[in-house]
């Protein structure tokens, strides 16, 4: 019983650090270089093999048990520093995006609402994907939630490409490596 309430208690301050470092805004960007030029791209072929539920099926099939919650840790943890990464670009996009909208073109307007939408929507479902993720650190066996949050951020890469094209186009952006 003693063990349950300590879970249930760690869980609930763990929730309240992710949720605080999301909301906060706890991401500080420095002012001095610029914001496209501090995205981290992604991997997006590699993140997408994390979450992949054959990879988990066929790891499944061919490693031992012990061997299988080792690399399945290790699995999420790369996991974890995908979905970290892609909240923080989240974070940046947002500014880029909101430095766009004042803008007198509304082809341009349009494509900073569209961006600031979409990465506003990632970072808020990164920290609840990172908390799924540190949960299944402790049951590698949970299922995880990641995956939305690759779909969406290869949604956000062409929101962000688009908003680059319309305010650059010799230099667009790019949001993922690859």
């Amino acid at each position: 019983m003693t063990v349950a309430i300590v879970l249930v208690i760690a869980a609930a301050l763990a929730l309240v650090i992710i949720l605080r470092a999301a909301v906060s805004g706890s991401l500080q960007i420095s002012r001095d270089t610029s914001l496209a030029g501090q995205i981290q791209p992604i991997d997006v072929d590699a993140f997408r093999n994390l979450v992949d539920p054959a990879e988990d099926d066929y790891l499944q099939r061919k490693l031992p048990a012990a061997d299988l919650r080792m690399v399945q840790r290790k699995r999420l943890r790369a996991m974890a520093a995908y979905v970290q990464a892609a909240g923080r670009n989240a974070e940046i996009l947002v500014r880029i995006g909101q430095s766009a909208l004042a803008s007198s073109d509304p082809h341009t307007a349009e494509a900073a609402r569209r961006l600031v939408n979409d990465a506003l929507w990632l970072r808020r479902n990164a920290a609840f994907a990172l908390l799924r993720i540190y949960g299944a650190l402790a049951w590698p066996n949970s299922g995880l939630a990641a995956a939305s949050v690759l779909d969406r951020y290869q949604r956000l890469n062409g929101s962000a490409m688009l908003l680059g094209r319309l305010q650059n186009p010799a230099a667009p952006m790019r949001i993922s490596a690859g």
